[in-house]
């Protein structure tokens, strides 16, 4: 199975000090970051084989992912 990365910071480098300042000076951005990051490893862990899950459980992440990279993308082009 094909296995990708998605760093978060590492997907948008341009605006990488958006984010940390995001990061350290809005709550709610940062705990959004968090989530998307162990979402993120959950989904990872399952691709890898490492962790048993049903295609659906894999589905569901992958989109809770998605919605997490969209909203924290509005939050920074607020921010911007």
């Amino acid at each position: 199975m094909i296995t990708e990365h998605h760093d978060f910071a590492a997907e948008h480098p341009e605006h990488h000090e958006k984010i940390h300042d995001l990061k350290m000076n809005n709550g709610h951005f940062a705990k959004l970051f968090d989530e998307y990051h162990e979402v993120n490893k959950e989904i990872l862990r399952i691709e890898k084989e490492v962790e048993a899950a049903s295609d659906e459980r894999l589905e569901d992440l992958k989109k809770k992912r998605l919605h997490l990279n969209d909203e924290m993308m509005a939050m920074l082009a607020k921010a911007a």
